[in-house]
């Protein structure tokens, strides 16, 4: 199926500039407010939409776990995943919107790998627009840093709430008496300890140098490009494993998660 979703990114070029100024917009509205460690992992696992579903259903069967015993879990099960989507699935929600949206997530992935520097300008151009028109403000959970680059990072290093937003809405002039504080809103956070940092989570770990149009993923350049996708690998501390159909998960799966008070990781939790 998915062969039917490649997305011939060539095609941009041959558009009339507007027209692919307004193709990479509607692939990146969605993602371009996520806190900047978060939003530069969704760019680089796009990358591989074979393993999205994969991934987030063992993410939504395992979302009773949290913090060390997720990492564990994690570890223990020798996902064949590739390490940066590993690094989502304390995100259920977001794997399961990258899911549902799989022919998206695709095209995402390959705009990213065919042109890193134009993903983010656009990225820079809708913050600077939802800046300008009131929407993108700080909040207990993000803090928003203007200058040459808008950079949007968690107040509490390791601790990452999803904003939830409406694209049409916070890239768009509010109407008069619209009340543009309660556009973008936030479900429960997630804590990444030090647990997770063969993931690349840690402070300053994921990242952007916006400057050089660098994407930075577990302290390391990310290279990845459209003519080494097949044969990079980049440096983790997580083991690689190959996929094996027989593999059997050593934790086991839930469907049934308990109420928890609003603390735990449910698919409608993160997004």
């Amino acid at each position: 199926m998915l062969r039917h979703l490649t997305v011939c990114l060539c095609a941009f070029a041959a558009q009339a500039p507007a027209q692919a100024v307004s193709e990479l917009e509607r692939l990146v509205d969605r993602v371009a407010l996520y806190p900047d460690p978060l939003l530069s992992d969704v760019l680089v696992a796009a990358g591989y939409p074979d393993q999205i579903p994969e991934a987030a259903r063992w993410a939504n069967e395992h979302a009773y776990l949290r913090e060390d015993m997720l990492a564990g879990a994690i570890a223990d099960d020798r996902l064949w995943f590739d390490p940066s989507v590993q690094a989502l699935l304390p995100f259920p929600g977001v794997l399961d919107m990258m899911t549902r949206n799989l022919g998206w997530a695709q095209q995402l992935g390959d705009a990213f790998l065919y042109d890193r520097g134009a993903v983010m300008d656009t990225v820079q151009r809708l913050r600077r627009r939802a800046w300008e028109f009131g929407y993108l403000r700080g909040t207990p959970e993000i803090a928003v840093r203007t200058g040459p680059y808008i950079e949007i990072v968690p107040v509490r290093p390791g601790y990452y709430a999803v904003p939830v937003y409406d694209p049409a809405v916070v890239y768009s002039r509010p109407r008069p008496g619209f009340r543009v504080a309660g556009a973008i809103s936030f479900g429960p956070g997630i804590t990444l300890g030090p647990a997770f940092a063969p993931w690349g989570w840690g402070v300053g770990f994921n990242r952007f140098a916006w400057d050089t149009q660098t994407v930075i993923i577990n302290n390391r350049p990310w290279v990845r490009t459209r003519e080494n996708r097949a044969i990079y690998a980049h440096p983790y501390q997580v083991q690689r494993y190959e996929r094996r159909e027989d593999r059997r998960e050593i934790h086991e799966r839930r469907d049934d998660r308990p109420e928890d008070n609003g603390k735990g990781r449910g698919r409608d939790r993160d997004r």
